[in-house]
């Protein structure tokens, strides 16, 4: 990275010049490293804890990504887990799609970005939050005090107090706002409070009258401080929370835009390196480009950030959720460098991948945003490359496909008299599927004539705005009926890595979400016991069954509850899933609870055999294969990992026999607790998606695999006797799932394919060793006999086909051509095919034949023949049978003399037969004329 004292200013110098960052007003680096680390240092010098930045794949099923410094802290803001610390200071990754439009046309608007934050859990409020963001503001980085704007809610006097009597910022600097901009809620209930921000004025000399802190070409709003001090009931009315807390967060590349006077956050040293990068590849001068340049060359900036840490993160490009993300900003990126005219990766392969090069820079610039990135940067890589090749790929598959909807358009516009347009939709689905830029789409719509339907391209674009609001753009906290027995209960007592069987005390029941004091025999119930040996749902493994038993006396049960499914809840607490068997069940009542010991075992197996699985894929196919989810359950176990093509037969079997290898080997397992730090340190591997605290429990098998693992697990590799992967396939784009059984499981699948192999030597009358060669010749047998019904069929057409020739038209004056539509009844597809190919070099050239048929099954089947001398008169196969097909409700295409098609609509057969006549007569009268 270069000095971190200077930065491009991209728009007013050259490019071989560098801008030194004007630093009178504070003596220290105001480099986008420095401004982090000072903000931290900041807080933590009044007593904040630096807690590190959260993944980008949140712990929270309400949210697809984490967007907001506080997310983390959720669960600790509704009281649904006790604060570890009073107070806290982060540097958080951030996503958001909601405003990817805006991104490289604005000076603010960014996918990812770096929120910095400080938090109070119950422990100071408004004053010393107000305090001291003035304080850093002033202070620290010696941001002018006549340049900063307060923005407080309207009626918050007490905000406006502070800032004005104690802060001393003038009046005419505080602007009251209504609950739109500032009050904050989590959701239409739940947690909320009014809000107070600080915006920098990059144009004081414009005064202070008619001024409106929305003007993005005058203000930046670069801290915000929410005052989270109401609960919002469902009538709407407010209370009083019992804990008031502080959530703030201030823009990293905002702030380096104001400290290192720039004129937008894109030309700030935490993204200029990356657009610099890009601009060397496109061969162009950032500083000396037009806007149009400028804009692309800064979406590409953003998005290459994002990307990187996202798939740093472990999600990878796929075309659902958040890789889904993943992929449409890479493809975004992929995209403007086309437009830009990069071609290759600058480094003499011009079919080459250009993306991973500007990824490098990332990768060398993020080491202080996220240490983990380098050392995952050869997955990163690979996975760029491999995506962008394969959009390249696609983009020229949509460029096909923009042609045909063109061809499309024109021929239902001659067929009905109309001006030829391209639907919104279809323009839609060439931007958002293809990655087609609509630009380019209206340029070669209008060189051949067609127009397109941008306002109907705009509902679809608004469409999917709104969708993807709506999932990334709020951070909802609910207070759900159990927060009340939340603030009554512990965390339950976890007991069982020693005992499956032990007495515990009935803390809550809950029938219906709702808490209850005693439930009777066929109750279904959630049951909340101070200390359980059941395994609650978590790292992928199910939780645990059992029964609950509530005794009298040794010989008298009075109550038997059987346990389902066990899951955590509010924290740490287990909720026990279960049926009132018999009897009556009361809250403060002591029971025994046990878990069923078999299905406990089965679950250890496959847990030690997922552990064993992964260390074996890292073995044969690579150490950069990571994990992508697991199950572990009592009938099989489920690994998905992040790799780019099929296992191998060979590769399979040399996992398989590692596997059992170790198993063979007998060895003891180890597991203890330990620093995370720690932990990481000597090498253990994090399981995906788990959220970790300060301790973790390291499970080893040693020589093999050591991971940090909360599940339950055998004490000797021995007792999960054998393995058998039973399944790999591909789930998503990048992702392969591997599904596989051990232990009882193992045992009963083999069995179960013995018993199968046995009836099958029975029926085939063979041996087992004789089974494959039998089945070989079975199926030669058959395809022999399909080949002599196919072929009887096609003579059957060929000849219905010499019946008709006599009901073919001839039209035209200058140039005779013959013309055969018609429907063939029910003959199959091949059929069809064999009897246009005899019509076609039957009829004299020049010739067309179009036929149709209905096969059975809801199917239709056409086919299109013509002739060389229809050909050159203009008219293509392939495009004419396409919008006859629609009609069928399917499409197809081919060559220009030969095409086939097919549909699920045979009650539009005779329409779509008698319209494809009446377009041929119509389009050869006027070319043979």
């Amino acid at each position: 990275m270069r000095d971190t004292k200077r930065c491009i200013s991209a728009s007013v110098q050259p490019l071989a010049q560098e801008v030194v960052v004007d630093t009178s007003n504070a003596e220290a680096d105001v480099s986008g490293d420095a401004i982090r680390r000072r903000f931290l240092e900041f807080y933590a010098s009044r007593g904040h804890k630096i807690l590190p930045s959260s993944s980008l794949v949140p712990d929270d099923p309400t949210v697809l990504l984490t967007i907001a410094g506080m997310l983390q802290f959720k669960p600790i803001f509704l009281g649904k887990i006790p604060r570890e610390v009073p107070r806290a200071t982060t540097a958080q990754k951030c996503i958001r799609t909601n405003d990817v439009e805006n991104v490289g046309r604005t000076a603010r608007h960014h996918t990812f970005f770096e929120m910095l934050g400080n938090f109070s859990f119950g422990d100071y409020f408004k004053k010393d939050a107000i305090k001291w963001a003035w304080e850093l503001s002033i202070s620290e980085f010696g941001l002018p005090a006549d340049r900063i704007w307060i923005s407080v809610y309207e009626d918050d006097d007490e905000a406006y107090v502070i800032w004005h009597d104690e802060i001393g910022v003038p009046a005419e600097r505080i602007k009251r706002m209504g609950a739109e901009d500032n009050f904050w809620t989590s959701g239409v209930t739940g947690p909320c409070g009014p809000c107070s921000e600080l915006y920098y004025d990059f144009h004081p000399e414009r005064g202070y009258a008619n001024t409106d802190l929305g003007d993005d070409s005058r203000f930046i709003e670069f801290y915000n401080l929410v005052f989270m001090q109401f609960n919002k009931k469902d009538d709407g009315s407010l209370e009083p929370l019992k804990q008031q807390n502080i959530d703030t967060g201030l823009g990293l590349e905002r702030m380096a835009r104001i400290l290192q006077k720039v004129p937008n956050n894109y030309e700030t040293d935490l993204i200029y390196p990356i657009i610099d990068t890009a601009a060397q590849l496109a061969n162009v001068s950032y500083p000396l480009a037009d806007e149009n340049v400028k804009t692309k060359l800064k979406i590409i900036g953003d998005h290459m950030r994002a990307v990187v840490y996202l798939i740093s993160d472990g999600v990878v490009p796929s075309n659902i959720g958040r890789g889904y993300v993943v992929r449409r900003l890479i493809r975004r990126a992929v995209r403007m460098g086309r437009l830009l005219g990069i071609k290759g990766d600058g480094r003499g392969d011009l079919d080459g991948a250009f993306i991973p090069v500007i990824a490098e820079k990332v990768i060398e610039i993020s080491t202080s945003i996220d240490s983990d990135v380098q050392a995952r940067s050869s997955r990163i890589l690979e996975e760029l490359k491999r995506e962008e090749l394969r959009f390249v790929h696609t983009l020229e598959k949509g460029e096909k496909l923009l042609d045909q909807m063109l061809s499309d358009a024109s021929l239902y516009a001659r067929a009905n008299k109309t001006v030829p347009v391209l639907s919104g939709k279809d323009a839609f689905l060439l931007y958002d599927t293809y990655g087609y830029p609509v630009e380019i789409t209206v340029e070669v719509a209008e060189e051949r004539g067609v127009s397109v339907d941008m306002e109907g391209f705009d509902v679809e674009m608004e469409n999917q705005r709104r969708q993807s609001q709506a999932a990334h753009n709020a951070v909802k906290l609910e207070v759900e009926d159990g927060a009340n027995v939340a603030e009554t209960i512990s965390d339950t007592v976890f007991l069982g890595y020693d005992t499956l069987n032990s007495k515990a005390v009935v803390e809550a029941l809950l029938v219906n979400g709702r808490p209850v004091i005693q439930v009777s025999e066929g109750s279904e119930v959630d049951v909340l016991l101070n200390r359980t040996p059941f395994y609650a749902e978590s790292g992928g493994q199910i939780g645990d069954q059992g029964v609950l038993y509530l005794s009298e006396s040794k010989s008298l049960q009075t109550a038997v509850v059987e346990i389902k499914d066990v899951k955590k809840s509010m924290g740490n607490i287990f909720v026990h899933k279960g049926t009132v068997k018999e009897g009556v069940l009361e809250v403060g009542k002591e029971v025994e609870a046990a878990v069923d010991v078999k299905l406990r075992q089965r679950a250890k197996v496959h847990h030690t055999a997922t552990h064993l699985l992964q260390a074996a894929l890292k073995e044969v196919i690579g150490q950069e294969t990571s994990q992508a989810g697991s199950l572990v359950a009592f009938d099989r176990l489920r690994f998905d990992f992040n790799f780019h093509q099929p296992l191998l037969d060979n590769e399979l079997m040399k996992i398989e026999g590692l596997i059992n290898e170790w198993i063979g080997d007998a060895t003891d397992l180890r597991t203890k607790v330990m620093p995370i730090a720690e932990a990481k340190k000597a090498g253990a591997i994090a399981m995906f998606g788990e959220k970790y605290g300060e301790e973790v429990r390291v499970v080893e098998v040693p020589g093999v695999s050591m991971e940090l693992c909360g599940g339950t697990h055998v004490s000797n590799t021995s007792e999960i006797r054998g393995f058998k992967i039973i399944s790999e396939q591909g789930i998503a784009s990048g992702v392969r799932r591997i599904e596989a059984v051990a232990g009882d499981a193992f045992i009963e699948y083999v069995n179960g394919r013995d018993v199968y192999l046995r009836q099958l030597c029975s029926t085939l009358k063979v041996k087992a060793e004789e089974v494959t060669t039998r089945v070989d010749n079975l199926l030669g047998e058959l395809r022999t006999v399909r080949n002599e019904v196919a072929d009887i069929r096609a003579k059957a057409a060929v000849y219905k086909a010499s019946t008709i020739t006599c009901k073919a038209l001839t039209i035209g004056t200058s140039k005779q051509i013959r013309v055969l539509v018609e429907c063939m009844d029910d003959i199959d597809a091949d059929s069809l095919k064999s009897a246009a190919e005899y019509l076609i070099s039957t009829l004299q050239d020049p010739a067309a034949v179009i036929l149709g048929s209905s096969p059975g099954d809801g199917k239709v089947s056409l086919v299109a023949a013509f002739s060389p001398g229809v050909v050159e008169l203009g008219l293509q196969a392939g495009k004419f049978l396409g919008p006859i097909a629609k009609l069928c409700g399917g499409g197809g295409g081919g060559r220009p003399n030969f095409a086939q098609a097919g549909g699920r609509k045979p009650e539009n057969l005779s329409l779509a037969l008698e319209n494809a006549r009446e377009e041929l007569i119509s389009t050869l009268s006027q070319k043979a004329s």
